[in-house]
């Protein structure tokens, strides 16, 4: 009689924790979830690095010369300069 309440005591327990294995707080489902999740958050990381480094060399040109300023102002403001001739090519 002990020897059947033990091995059903074993089962219950291998239930149990297959159970948390497939629908728990730590399931695989979930883990996979989180991982989507963490890869998504890798990629915004970078793309906003990326971002970041083109935006920090800009302000750097900006600080350092006045060629940025005068690029910005051609082609933002259509700045010419005395005695030249402003032609827009689209296409």
């Amino acid at each position: 009689m002990a020897r059947r309440a033990v091995t059903t005591l074993l089962i219950a327990l291998l239930v149990i924790l297959h159970a948390q294995l497939w629908f728990g707080r730590g399931s695989l489902r979930a883990v996979g979830s989180m991982t989507q999740q963490l890869d998504a958050q890798q990629r915004k990381n970078t793309q906003s690095r990326l971002a970041n480094d083109r935006l920090s060399a800009e302000v750097r040109d900006l600080k350092e010369g006045l060629e940025m300023v005068e690029e910005k102002a051609r082609m933002e403001l259509g700045m010419v300069r005395p005695n030249e001739i402003y032609v827009h090519v689209s296409k």
